[in-house]
C-alpha cells in the first residue's frame, strides 16, 4: 500500500471510528433514558457489566482482523491518548457525591481518588511525550498505562460489589445510582473508552520496545510493517 492510499484508508477509518463512537454515545443515552441498566437492590448490575465489556471486546477484535483499524490505532497521537484521561480528575465528582449521600464510600472513594491520580498526572504524560518522545517507550509510561486501567477496574468492580451488597447511602437514594441518566454514562460509555485508549497507547509502547525506535510516532502503523514518515 503506498503513503498515498495508506493515508485515505486512514482517513476513511477515522471516519467510521467518529460515527461508531456518536452512534454509541447516542445508544447509551436512549438505553440510559429508559432505565435499561437499573436492576432491583441487591441484583448483579449485568447490563452495565456487559455495556463496559461488549466494546472493549468489539475494540480487541477489532484490532486483531481488521487491518485498517489496526493501522489507525497504531498511528494514534499518544500524547492526545493520555491528555484526554486528564478528563479523569472529575472523579472528584464521585466524593462529592458521597459527602451528599448520593454515592456509596465502597464505590466513591476508591474510584474518586484513582481517577484524580490519573487526571492530575496525564498533563504531565502528554507534556513528557512531547519534550522527550523515547518516553513512549519506556517502563514509566507502560506503568501509567497499566495503573490507569487498574483504576477503572476497581472501580467497575467495586460499583458491581455495592450493587450486589445493597449498600444503602439514603433511606431514599438506591445503592447504585451509576445505573441511571447521567452517571450511567461514566460506566457505559467513558470507562471503556478511556480503556481502549490505554490499550491502544500499550500497543504502541509495545511496538516501540520491540523495534527500538525512539520517537513514538516512528512505531510501524501495523505489527510489524513498514513506518510512514511523518509530514
Amino acid at each position: 500500500m503506498t503513503a498515498s492510499e495508506n493515508r485515505k484508508d486512514n482517513e476513511r477509518i477515522k471516519a467510521v471510528v467518529w460515527a461508531v463512537l456518536l452512534v454509541w454515545l447516542v445508544l447509551t443515552f436512549i438505553l440510559g433514558a429508559g432505565g435499561t441498566f437499573v436492576r432491583k437492590p441487591g441484583a448483579l448490575p449485568l447490563p452495565i457489566l456487559a455495556g463496559v465489556l461488549a466494546p472493549i471486546l468489539v475494540f480487541l477484535a477489532a484490532f486483531r482482523f481488521i487491518g485498517s483499524f489496526r493501522r489507525f490505532v497504531m498511528s494514534l497521537d499518544l500524547q492526545v491518548a493520555a491528555g484526554v484521561q486528564a478528563w479523569r480528575f472529575a472523579g472528584l465528582g464521585f466524593i462529592a457525591l458521597y459527602a451528599y449521600g448520593v454515592l456509596p464510600g465502597l464505590f466513591a472513594w476508591p474510584a474518586g481518588l484513582g481517577d484524580i491520580a490519573i487526571g492530575v498526572t496525564a498533563p504531565w504524560v502528554a507534556l513528557t511525550l512531547r519534550d522527550k518522545p523515547d518516553f513512549a517507550a519506556g517502563r514509566l509510561f507502560r506503568i501509567w498505562n497499566l495503573l490507569g486501567i487498574l483504576d477503572l477496574l476497581v472501580a467497575v468492580s467495586l460499583g458491581a460489589l455495592s450493587s450486589v451488597l445493597d449498600i444503602a447511602v439514603s433511606q431514599k437514594i438506591a445503592s447504585f445510582p451509576m445505573a441511571r441518566m447521567p452517571l450511567v454514562l461514566i460506566p457505559v460509555f467513558l470507562v471503556p473508552l478511556f480503556l481502549m485508549l490505554h490499550v491502544a497507547s500499550l500497543f504502541q509502547a509495545r511496538c516501540l520496545a520491540a523495534s527500538g525506535e525512539a520517537y513514538w510516532w516512528a512505531c510501524p502503523p501495523a505489527l510489524g510493517g513498514p513506518a510512514e514518515t511523518p509530514a
